[in-house]
């Protein structure tokens, strides 16, 4: 199954756009590191981007009458970049250098078509003529005769790979209406040419490939509106100086009566495709769109209309897209999952939704149906007995003996036994820890549960719940709706416990918890049972009706710590720092927001929700960010004492955050004025703190060089002016 998800604004391309992207953009490239990439525009400019940032690493230009003309790339040995101008003119530079005219230069004796440039086996260099070098061979002798290998065809895509610790080229050429692909393999000098099948109305619009078990799978794009796959295997025997490459259909690209007219595509795993291109449909206009397809069962999947235009290419990076939408570069991120018969046909819950749940919907699926898909997403293969099995007869599965009931089969019986069978027939699945898949297994259980959640409001299983999040290792991608079951349930606990373990909650998920903390009222928590570890030891507690303080001295222990700690209550006094502060909120809402300062994020998709944040709980919220800051400034190692409390790091980070989705708003509340004051004033003071010491450090480095040297047994006072 196949999702689009968010998706955001890169960099501008107009004149108006500060990147230099003004001529279009002609490649895309990885960069240095996961979070990087190179841009090529169809002028003289390359840029570096950092993608979860939204803003340019680096620009470089050549000079005025120069033109780039094949994209630049990464040498990932030895961090440089690589540029081709003019056909012939190869450039090396590195991040520090500003301008291109100053940096290596080597006029080539050919013109390059293109350079590929691999994480272990360095640059290689593709010449119009089909010559190879890799670029180490290429600079001892720039000027080195390159061999003319396609005559008069013409190269229309390339690629490049490593294969058993050797690179291998591939590259496709046209000529007369007719297609060639080349395989060059670089250590052996071995060059193969096959022809590829075509039919005669159609022509190869767009190329791509990868390889595997010594054979490289061709895919072509074609014009009659079908994808074509071709396989090449690497090792070959004969010695004919041209094959004809038969071609299997992969996949056609229609739906219900619609056409899409492909112009580029990407592989994004051994099932799915993405193709970018015009979706026509009879007596309509046609629309641009972005299109996800399951080659396996011959399904769209998801697409989503981009009405402002593209220039027909598209680039798939670290599970991202890219391509142009009007005169912006747009990133839209997705995600892949192991393909079921349920999902290929779009009978999974929201299967285009960004959180869709991989495991079952009993109000969506048929019998059939749900039993394939929990066989499928635990990779079990079906007989194919079983499968005509369950075709012709319904009610088979539940004549089926227990012992050997898989897990799709057996949620699928329970789906209308009562409750005390139901959740004794789940622990008796969960008790069975040697099961293969057995995180999926748990998955399906949670999901199961929460089903009927759905169905029967009165029914929420707390307890079960909870015992299931606290001793397995769950995730939020396992378990999609268990979250906001528990948010319309206002099940605290629950939600904490997820903001501990999950690491890979949404955004919008988090910053719906936060909002639910900061609404409740402290006398509400009160009365609710919740994990208090991250709090206990900085925030006063009252024991036996008797006020002690409860943090941890760092020289001793507390002698005033009551052995029955079990009977607490929340003490009426504040909870004052050392320079009068108090927290603004109770304890049990601390531990709720310490939860949320311990989950994983992505500033980029947050901070649009953060923004929405009702302006008096922001203020809230950054009055207890501000608390916990000069709690953890107390401390000489600026650590909070505690079981899992929050990092400076993780405050500092969500100051930072909330402040840029609600400064204007915090500048213009009177009751926030006070607040931004305070926290502008201790932040100066600590600047000016650090700057002092800074000053003194080369003192302090000598005194202590200075003890070094001196006999450990001879006493002295001794009295150091430090200027």
């Amino acid at each position: 199954m196949a999702a689009l998800c968010e998706s955001f604004t890169l960099c501008g391309l107009g004149p108006s756009s500060g990147v230099g992207l003004d001529g279009g953009l002609l490649a895309l490239e990885p960069g240095p590191d996961r979070d990087h990439v190179l841009l090529t525009d169809r002028g003289r400019t390359a840029t570096l981007f950092k993608v979860s940032d939204q803003k340019p690493l680096g620009c470089w230009s050549a000079k005025h009458g120069q033109i780039i003309t094949c994209p630049v790339v990464c040498n990932f040995e030895t961090h440089e970049y690589i540029a081709v101008h003019d056909d012939k003119v190869l450039r090396i530079w590195k991040n520090t250098d500003v301008h291109l005219d100053k940096v290596f230069k080597a006029t080539l004796s050919a013109d390059v078509y293109r350079i590929h440039s691999l994480p272990k086996g360095g640059p290689v260099v593709l010449f119009k003529g089909g010559g190879v070098r890799t670029l180490d061979v290429l600079l001892e002798a720039p000027q080195q005769e390159i061999e003319n290998i396609i005559s008069d065809e013409v190269i229309k895509w390339s690629e490049a790979f490593m294969e058993h610790q050797q690179p291998v080229l591939i590259f496709a050429t046209e000529k007369d209406g007719n297609s060639f692909v080349y395989i060059q393999k670089l250590k052996m000098n071995n060059l193969h040419k096959y022809k590829l099948e075509q039919q005669e109305l159609s022509k190869p619009l767009s190329f791509t490939a990868y390889i595997k078990n010594q054979i490289i799978t061709l895919l072509c794009l074609s014009s009659n509106d079908s994808v074509y796959k071709f396989l090449i295997p690497l090792q070959q025997n004969t010695e004919e100086e041209e094959q004809i490459l038969p071609r299997s259909l992969l996949l056609n690209l229609s739906v219900s009566g619609s056409v899409l007219k492909g112009t580029s595509f990407v592989v994004l795993d051994k099932d799915h495709i993405a193709v970018l291109g015009s979706l026509a449909t009879a007596g309509e206009e046609s629309k641009e769109c972005l299109t996800i397809w399951n080659t396996k069962f011959q399904t769209l999947q998801t697409s989503k209309e981009l009405p402002l235009g593209t220039s027909g290419q598209i680039w798939c990076y670290e599970k991202k897209f890219f391509f142009t939408h009007g005169k912006v570069l747009t990133v839209v991120m997705y995600k892949c999952e192991t393909s079921s018969l349920a999902a290929a046909v779009g009978k999974l819950k929201d299967s285009q939704a960004p959180d869709v749940s991989s495991f079952v919907d009993w109000n969506t699926l048929g019998d059939e149906e749900l039993v394939i898909s929990f066989q499928s997403q635990q990779s079990v293969a079906l007989k194919s007995e079983s499968r005509m099995t369950l075709r012709s007869k319904k009610n088979t599965v539940a004549k089926v003996q227990p012992d050997t009931l898989s897990v799709g089969q057996l949620l699928l019986n329970l789906k209308d036994a009562s409750t005390t069978v139901f959740e004794n027939e789940l622990r008796q699945v969960m008790s069975k820890g040697q099961m293969p898949d057995f995180q999926a297994t748990i998955g399906c259980v949670v999901t199961a549960l929460i089903n009927r959640c759905k169905a029967n409001p009165k029914y929420y299983p707390r307890n079960f719940l909870l015992q299931i999040v606290q001793n397995q290792d769950l995730s939020y991608s396992l378990c999609p709706d268990l979250m906001v079951v528990a948010l319309e349930k206002k099940d605290l606990h629950l939600l904490q416990i997820c903001l501990q373990r999950f690491p890979d909650i949404p955004e919008e998920i988090t910053y719906a918890c936060l909002k639910a903390f900061l609404s409740i009222s402290d006398a509400y928590l009160q009365r609710i049972d919740l994990n208090l570890e991250s709090v206990i030891c900085y925030l006063d507690i009252e024991f036996n009706n008797k006020e002690v303080k409860t943090e941890i001295v760092e020289n001793g222990f507390s002698t005033e710590l009551e052995q029955d700690i079990w009977e607490t209550k929340i003490t009426k006094k504040p909870h004052v720092t050392s320079d009068g502060e108090c927290c603004p909120v109770g304890p049990q809402k601390a531990a709720l927001l310490n939860a949320v300062l311990h989950s994983a994020y992505s500033e980029t998709f947050l901070l649009p929700h953060l923004k929405n944040l009702p302006a008096q709980q922001a203020v809230l919220f950054l009055r207890y960010l501000y608390y916990l800051y000069v709690k953890c400034s107390e401390k000489i190692n600026t650590t909070l004492p505690g079981t899992c409390p929050p990092t400076v790091n993780q405050i500092m980070d969500w100051l930072c955050l909330l402040l840029d989705a609600h400064f204007s708003v915090m500048v213009m509340l009177p009751e926030a004025k006070e607040l931004l004051s305070k926290l502008h004033k201790f932040v100066r003071a600590q600047v000016r703190f650090y700057s002092e010491l800074n000053k003194i450090e080369g003192s302090l480095r000598e005194l202590q060089r200075l003890n070094h040297q001196k006999d450990p047994h001879t006493y002295s006072v001794e009295v150091l002016e430090l200027i």
